[in-house]
């Protein structure tokens, strides 16, 4: 897998060449998911696990995260960080992950979003592990247009766009999502919604 590779390549240098090293967006990222504390959490595409310690503290000693991403090296830095809390590690692809579904409150993809390959696939994934009615938070530290632009330039990933606000409405709706709201601006992207509870 072409995307794999290229995470692993990126490993060794991604915390000093790539990551969001401004703590105090990453907490407040984390304050506007309102993730409750106790809550089972998965953070899909954790990479070197930037994002990790802000989710620990939003879930609190009673909660628990597990991690997982597709590339085993980025997986590896974030274990090697020793961060503590309640969080499992799992080297995984998000079209196919391994847990028992209807486990989740909450599911986060921290910047990972666009180099999900198949798009749909995933958050059909995403929404089977889902308890009912959890939520679902797709954000970046970075606006859209950055993001989008930042990936167009570098070949590898050039396709790893995020999806205009109706394209991104559509293909959660089409996985089962509901009350779906995006909130893109300068700073940041934040996409939120929730797992569609079926009543009958």
């Amino acid at each position: 897998m072409v995307i794999r590779s290229y995470f692993n390549e990126k490993a060794e240098t991604w915390d000093v060449m790539v990551a969001e090293k401004d703590s105090s967006k990453l907490r407040g990222m984390v304050e506007r998911l309102h993730i409750a504390p106790g809550a089972k959490v998965l953070d899909v595409g954790t990479g070197t696990g930037v994002f990790l310690p802000f989710l620990l503290e939003a879930v609190a000693q009673n909660g628990q995260i597990v991690a997982i991403d597709v590339a085993e090296k980025m997986l590896c830095k974030a274990q090697s960080k020793n961060l503590g809390g309640n969080t499992v590690y799992i080297c995984a692809d998000v079209i196919d992950i391994p847990v028992e579904g209807g486990q989740f409150d909450a599911v986060v993809c921290y910047s990972s979003f666009p180099h999900f390959q198949d798009k749909l696939k995933a958050m059909r994934e995403i929404n089977r592990v889902m308890k009912n009615g959890g939520r679902l938070h797709i954000c970046h530290t970075s606006s859209r247009s950055t993001i989008n632009e930042i990936h167009e330039n570098l070949p590898v990933v050039t396709n790893d766009t995020i999806p205009g606000e109706n394209d991104m409405q559509k293909l959660l709706s089409a996985s089962g999502f509901t009350d779906i709201s995006i909130d893109d601006n300068p700073d940041s992207y934040l996409c939120q919604a929730t797992k569609h509870i079926n009543l009958i």
